[in-house]
């Protein structure tokens, strides 16, 4: 398959940010967003946050039609929420859709950047990365190694041709979006991010990187946890046998075919000899 349409305009753009107990963050997220990209639809999935994040949200959307709301019922994690921001943003025609944390780490000054090479490296998906030449963070020193381990992991695995594939600042044309059956996405947590992006891959699609500076949370929790990280080791390394086995078979496929092609010109030399 190729690459997604190229007929967009990609003027319409959608800001997700998923929330749960965010009041502190997202009303300073929302309000960084508006002055970095004026254009951008900024849409607050929140999931119910126990702190009040949901009545925040509302009083931001009262104010600012540029500013919308999506209540869910429960606390269902970030993979969900940026599912259902997807399908909201989907059905009301954006045609750049965007994953940004409320927790400050990815930055809205960054994202005009990353849209920008959207459009001039004709580019599917945008990753902001941390680990490409110019990229930083201030995290502590045990996160940033977990992190750059887990991405050395993914690459050698998966074959990734991606230096931040557990990244969370992305960047989809909604058109590649489209040609995805996100139906049967159900990884969580940061194995969503990996997910999405060999997804892109595997639709033809092409991703660029963006060196970002991420910086680690001020306000709140981080929602990292044992149970996700051991999701992301089991799901890579399924996903990394499913890719070393296509690849055996398509090795094997050229091998019988080149087998094949071999013994016919053997035959058709035989056929010479004998004339």
């Amino acid at each position: 398959m190729g690459m997604a349409d190229r007929s967009e305009s990609l003027d319409r753009i959608l800001v997700i940010t998923p929330t749960y107990n965010e009041a502190k963050n997202i009303e300073s997220i929302v309000s960084r967003l508006r002055d970095a990209v004026p254009e951008a639809h900024s849409l607050i999935a929140d999931d119910n946050s126990p702190d009040g994040t949901g009545a925040v949200a509302d009083r931001l959307a009262a104010v600012d039609a540029n500013v919308h709301v999506l209540h869910r019922a429960n606390k269902q994690g970030l993979a969900a929420a940026y599912l259902a921001g997807f399908s909201w943003g989907l059905e009301r025609g954006y045609e750049v859709l965007v994953e940004m944390d409320a927790d400050g780490s990815h930055q809205p000054e960054l994202l005009p950047a990353m849209l920008t090479a959207l459009r001039d490296c004709d580019a599917d998906m945008v990753k902001g990365s941390r680990w490409v030449r110019g990229g930083s963070t201030n995290q502590a020193r045990e996160r940033e190694l977990l992190s750059r381990l887990a991405n050395i992991w993914i690459q050698v695995v998966m074959d990734l041709p991606v230096r931040d594939a557990t990244g969370g600042f992305n960047v989809f044309r909604a058109s590649m979006l489209r040609r995805m059956d996100l139906d049967q996405v159900a990884s969580k947590g940061y194995t969503f991010q990996v997910d999405m992006t060999r997804r892109v891959l595997a639709a033809g699609g092409r991703i660029a990187e963006v060196p970002i500076y991420f910086p680690d949370r001020e306000v709140g929790v981080s929602k990292l946890s044992g149970a996700i990280i051991a999701e992301a080791l089991k799901r890579t390394a399924c996903w990394g046998a499913q890719i070393r086995i296509e690849q055996l078979r398509r090795t094997l496929r050229k091998a019988s075919q080149l087998a094949r092609n071999i013994g016919q010109a053997n035959d058709e030399a035989d056929q010479l000899d004998d004339q």
